[in-house]
């Protein structure tokens, strides 16, 4: 049974739908009730299980709802996969500490708080799985984006300080690293721009990801196929980082 924040689009929904097809029971969960049922008649559709329950990571209450509730309907959560994420580009002199507090309240101590929530309980039953969404800029500086360049760098560091304390206790806890992927909020980037061309060149394969080529990813870090695997972040990029000269 999977719980996914940010799960009602994007990446969280492509993933809500991989967790699906492959049999699990999922529940997507955003702060929006429409963007929940959608998401959840997504699952039904597949045959699956679910919960319309809505949660916003910065809202500890309610995470803790929705985890008495996903429990009650469906007995107990075995993968937790955090999606919830925001970004803005701006030049870091005029960043302000409204905007730098907002992206790292919810990328980064959005993160742990449902990893506090949903982990508590899976460390109780002593098994789980934690598959967190890291990013390109764990690894490497992009433009004009500072705070969430450093809210990614930390998601990298949680998930590595997790695994060491929980994966004795049974729940694993990982990482995916998605490079560059088309959804409906970055397409004029991606076509339009300078920075949308770089994004194209640094990526060996030629194109950039669909977002649903990221839930073999997350399937096998939510399966028992990954059992001995902790602490890694797993980059599904293209190439993109091991990208140097292209041309």
């Amino acid at each position: 049974m999977a719980v996914v924040t940010g799960g009602t689009s994007g990446i969280g929904l492509a993933l809500v739908r991989g967790l699906a097809d492959a049999g699990a029971d999922v529940v997507p969960i955003s702060r929006r009730q429409e963007q929940v049922d959608a998401a959840a008649d997504e699952v039904q559709e597949r045959g699956r299980r679910t919960v319309r329950v809505t949660a916003d990571v910065n809202d500890r209450a309610s995470l803790d709802a929705a985890l008495a509730r996903t429990v009650e309907e469906l007995g107990h959560v075995d993968i937790l996969v955090n999606c919830a994420g925001i970004t803005k580009r701006t030049p870091t002199l005029d960043l302000t500490d409204e905007e730098w507090g907002r992206i790292l309240e919810t990328n980064l101590t959005g993160t742990l708080r449902a990893c506090q929530v949903f982990g508590r309980h899976m460390l109780e039953r002593g098994q789980g799985r934690i598959i967190n969404i890291a990013s390109l800029a764990s690894f490497v500086g992009l433009l004009e984006v500072a705070a969430y360049t450093a809210s990614k760098a930390g998601v990298a560091g949680l998930t590595r300080a997790l695994a060491v304390e929980w994966g004795a206790r049974g729940v694993n806890v990982n990482a995916i690293a998605p490079g560059v992927f088309r959804t409906d909020l970055n397409s004029a980037l991606l076509d339009g721009t300078e920075r949308g061309k770089e994004f194209l060149l640094r990526t060996p394969v030629r194109r950039f990801g669909r977002v649903e080529e990221l839930a073999g990813a997350c399937v096998f870090l939510a399966s028992e196929a990954s059992s001995f695997v902790n602490g890694e972040i797993l980059t599904v990029d293209g190439g993109f980082l091991a990208s140097g000269v292209n041309q």
